[in-house]
């Protein structure tokens, strides 16, 4: 799937309708043309097999306002066990603050 964001265009893993983008520990979801973005820092991760995925993850729901101070960005936190967990929290939250 195609997504165009602030002149930014490639192909990204795409959940509940928005782009998830990963950069190491990080992960950003979210468009910057919604009001919010979700923003994942996985802390620490577990073995499941062969692979390591992310276990303890703090998740901040941050204002994509630009006149914002980025010290007043950040709208929520919380912290969830797994990714699939933080995201679906996330995505909650998006949907309610990006009505």
């Amino acid at each position: 799937m195609e997504f165009t964001a602030k002149g930014l265009e490639g192909e990204y893993v795409v959940y509940r309708d928005r782009p998830l983008v990963r950069d190491n520990n990080r992960y950003v979801y979210g468009s910057n043309d919604e009001k919010h973005i979700l923003y994942l820092i996985a802390l620490t991760v577990k073995k499941v097999g062969k692979e390591e995925v992310p276990d303890a993850i703090i998740g901040q729901i941050l204002s994509t306002d630009p006149t914002k101070p980025n010290s007043e960005r950040m709208v929520k936190q919380f912290q969830a066990n797994g990714l699939a967990d933080a995201l679906d929290i996330g995505a909650v939250w998006l949907d309610k603050l990006n009505k």
